[in-house]
């Protein structure tokens, strides 16, 4: 369908009164949106009326803040149940000197043996945590981590000749 002097005249109306080109081609049929603007552009049709504005600017309100999380309490290694009152109170266990496997990532503390015990991905994942000797593991894994150094034998002219004949 072509541009008929009637159609040009109620774009032009449709424009002025601040219609979108989704709604003149809508308005008029049979044209896009595209067509609209094309034909607004030649036309020279810039002034258009402003779209409606509210009133008085909207106010939001503040959101109110979060309240922030309270901090975990941090959980201890082992402690024995506490019975009856007139038991006196155990001092804290601060090193795991029975059995290894008790110790958690947030149980580590900074003199405990960091041997990993168990499968990473299951829950029954552990450390040590018995008492570090020095550097991270207790005496009995370090024993296991850190292997003394390999003497190196002497070789022989024989084989020092054999293993030079590689390169010849």
């Amino acid at each position: 369908m072509g541009w008929t002097d009637e159609r040009v005249e109620l774009l032009k109306k449709l424009w002025q009164d601040g219609l979108s080109a989704s709604q003149i081609a809508k308005q008029l049929g049979g044209v896009t949106r595209n067509a609209v603007i094309g034909k607004v552009h030649r036309l020279g049709l810039s002034g258009r009326a402003a779209p409606s504005k509210p009133a008085r600017p909207v106010f939001k309100a503040p959101r109110p803040a979060r309240p922030a999380a309270a901090p975990a309490a941090p959980r201890r290694i082992s402690q024995p149940p506490m019975t009856t009152a007139t038991t006196a109170p155990q001092p804290p266990v601060r090193y795991i000197d029975e059995a290894p496997g008790v110790a958690t990532v947030l149980t580590l503390g900074a003199h405990m043996c960091k041997w990993p015990i168990g499968d990473p991905s299951s829950d029954e994942f552990t450390f040590c945590g018995r008492r570090a000797s020095e550097g991270p593991y207790c005496a009995e894994h370090a024993r296991v981590a850190y292997q003394p150094a390999q003497t190196k034998k002497r070789s022989s002219a024989n084989e020092l000749a054999r293993s030079l004949r590689r390169y010849i």
